[in-house]
């Protein structure tokens, strides 16, 4: 079982920055692959960002790749979200998740294929 809990959304004009944390619970996080999805009102829940158990591999939706940086410390068992030029259409409920797999080289898109998921955090852009 792993819990995961996320924290640094919040309010921010249009070209500012945020960074998401996602902390988990249980000795094992290494062993998880970890992605980043997010859902605005009314939308299907989107990939954004995922990132092998290693940290070797990273994947990036064609909307946030550039601006965009996941990243893992497997000693705190914590995953990030660097957010740079943060746009509106960026506006989400951010939500971190670990998918069990010692894979290497590939990071799953769908979000069917992860196990557990935070609880979600808001981020709001402005114009």
């Amino acid at each position: 079982q792993v819990q995961l809990v996320e924290s640094g959304g919040g309010l921010v004009q249009a070209g500012g920055s945020l960074r998401l944390s996602c902390a988990a619970s249980g000795r094992t996080f290494s062993s998880y692959a970890m992605g980043w999805f997010r859902q605005a009102p009314g939308k299907e829940r989107e990939f954004v960002a995922g990132i092998t158990w290693t940290g070797g591999t990273t994947y990036y939706a064609d909307s946030v790749k550039g601006r965009f940086t996941i990243s893992r410390s497997n000693a705190k068992n914590t995953v990030y979200l660097q957010m740079n030029s943060l746009k509106p259409e960026d506006t989400a409920v951010y939500y971190c998740a670990a998918e069990r797999t010692t894979r290497v080289g590939v990071v799953n898109l769908g979000p069917t294929a992860y196990d557990y998921w935070g609880q979600g955090t808001q981020v709001t852009v402005s114009s």
